[in-house]
């Protein structure tokens, strides 16, 4: 029987810290995400998930819907173009793209398990097997003493098989240099360092910092700057021997068009769950192959979100190609998280410092509804209940 999609069900997840920790914006005290559940009528079924408030994604999704229901999600580039057509005239950035992303997610997993087959497959075939884990920690409990914690997070970190780590900078030059001083005396000359602002600095000062720090080997300056200054990225580029990464505020692929051309950065960074889903963020690398410019996905959220950038690396290009592939890079981060932590099966797992990609039809990943409805209709969720 053809698949026609019959249902689309959005939940919002949610999970309070036991301790809220800052960045160079604000605190996070709480984790909430919003999923979508999309089924067939042949009771196949696929996830998605948003990044960005996940009430306003919900609204979005809910917008959606009517011109989703009875589509076919074998053609999910015709139901991504009318989803792209019915929000142009006001939402070509933001959370309307993320809610795209998360219901365009949602049917590649439906057609994967439709058809048996992983959505590396659907997007062209798996270059690579696995890949290798960075840690994005080194947040700021103490914003008194930001650096307190940084030899005991480190040590966890390597012990865990990391061979990269990410720290939060931003919060003045001065600061920020003693604390990537710092971090270097601890990890060594053999792990990975990079750093990410957040968008807090205003050139002079992101010039400045960068070339207080370029002797510590850092792999990249992760937003320097606010994402509106593509000029100033270009400038910044120039000035500096350390690469600079950005890309996860941008959207679709004019968006990163936009970005190219203006020779802004080094390493784009889009999320998949936001800037356009996989059927976009394809379309995203295809264009950054033409420049040259390697791909390294944003992620934060739920064990959906990471599995989405698992079946998206796979399939990434190697340019240049060569006898031996340098390492594709994925964000893993290292904060408290229940909701990544137990929301999904089955479990992540970090071997010899890698991650094998699911090969698994669809996404690879699966939803405990045990836990999702504990998460979604209280505002904390009794871990006793869902752990096996």
């Amino acid at each position: 029987m053809e698949s026609k999609i019959t249902k689309i069900e959005t939940y919002i997840v949610r999970d309070k810290l036991s301790q809220s920790f800052y960045f160079s914006q604000w605190k996070y005290s709480e984790r909430c995400i919003c999923l979508v559940k999309i089924t067939d009528n042949n009771g196949n079924y696929g996830w998605g998930e948003g990044y960005g408030p996940a009430e306003v994604l919900e609204v979005g999704i809910k917008l959606l819907k009517p011109i989703i229901i009875g589509e076919n999600p074998m053609n999910n580039e015709v139901i991504w173009s009318k989803m792209y057509r019915k929000t142009l005239d006001f939402a070509r950035k933001g959370v309307l793209v993320a809610s795209i992303s998360a219901i365009d997610i949602a049917i590649m997993d439906l057609k994967g398990k439709t058809l048996g087959l992983p959505v590396s497959n659907l997007i062209g075939g798996a270059h690579r097997k696995k890949v290798q884990p960075y840690a994005t920690g080194m947040y700021f409990s103490d914003l008194k003493n930001p650096s307190k914690n940084y030899q005991k997070e480190a040590e966890k970190y390597i012990n865990m098989g990391f061979k990269a780590i990410k720290m939060k900078v931003g919060l003045g030059v001065k600061q920020d240099f003693h604390n990537v001083k710092l971090m270097r005396e601890i990890i060594g000359n053999d792990i990975m360092l990079m750093i990410d602002s957040n968008h807090a600095y205003e050139y002079n000062e992101a010039l400045s910092l960068s070339k207080k720090i370029e002797q510590f080997d850092i792999s990249w300056f992760e937003e320097p700057l606010s994402p509106e200054y593509y000029e100033q990225y270009a400038e910044l580029r120039k000035n500096t021997i350390i690469p600079i990464a950005g890309g996860e505020c941008e959207y679709l692929r004019f968006g990163f068009l936009q970005l190219l051309k203006s020779k802004s950065l080094d390493i784009l960074q889009p999320d998949i769950c936001s800037c356009g889903g996989i059927t976009e963020a394809k379309r995203i690398a295809a264009l950054a192959t033409s420049y040259g410019v390697p791909i390294v996905p944003h992620t934060w959220g739920s064990g959906i979100g990471i599995h989405v950038a698992l079946q998206f690396i796979a399939n990434l290009e190697s340019i240049p190609g060569r006898l031996v592939e340098a390492p594709f890079l994925l964000e893993y981060d290292q904060t408290e998280n229940r909701i990544r932590d137990y929301l999904t099966i089955p479990k992540i797992e970090i071997k010899n410092g890698e991650i094998q990609i699911p090969t698994n039809p669809g996404l690879g990943v699966d939803v405990d509804e045990r836990f999702l409805y504990d998460f979604s209709g209280s505002d904390e969720i009794d871990i006793k209940k869902v752990v096996v």
